[in-house]
């Protein structure tokens, strides 16, 4: 918990606390994003090095392909509201292994999606987009980001677990 208070005070210095009595989308978007970020961040740091290439079964993906589909989801889902990623992105993202390589990867997609979420103007979140081939909005697409990055968290609590590691913000 108190490597995510740091987080959640610097997504709510960008706009008025979601706990406000109307809080923007970008403010609740940036609290709930550091929630998320903080904790697979800690997950990342906390799974020992040489679990990096665990799977809990054949063709299901490993840790370090978890961490790394999530970094390049946070890029590659951007699009859809026109944020392109940013240069010298790695085409083959989701092949690092390595984990202080994993690790700088998911710190460098998590700058580059707060960066976008800054730029949320509330006015355009009704804009309809095609994702996948099915109609949404700008707010639909962040909403998504979110759903992805929560049920990734979720999966990387249980591959944690399964290799023994405890998630440190419950100890």
């Amino acid at each position: 918990m108190v490597a995510i208070v740091p987080l959640l005070a610097a997504a709510r210095t960008q706009e008025p606390k979601a706990t406000d009595a109307n809080p923007s989308f970008r403010a609740e978007f940036l609290v709930n994003l550091a929630e998320v970020e903080g904790k697979l961040i800690q997950l990342a740091e906390a799974v020992p090095a040489e679990k990096y290439t665990w799977r809990p079964a054949p063709g299901v993906r490993s840790v370090s392909e978890v961490l790394t589909h999530v970094a390049g989801s946070n890029y590659f889902l951007l699009t859809f509201v026109g944020a392109p990623p940013p240069p010298g992105i790695p085409a083959d993202i989701e092949t690092i292994t390595e984990k202080r390589e994993v690790v700088a990867e998911l710190r460098k997609s998590f700058a580059h999606l707060r960066a976008a979420a800054n730029t949320i103007e509330e006015s355009g979140l009704e804009k309809p987009v095609k994702m996948f081939g099915n109609n949404t909005t700008r707010r639909g697409v962040y909403m998504t980001i979110l759903n992805h990055l929560h049920e990734h968290l979720g999966q990387s609590i249980a591959y944690a677990r399964m290799n023994g590691v405890t998630p440190p913000w419950s100890r």
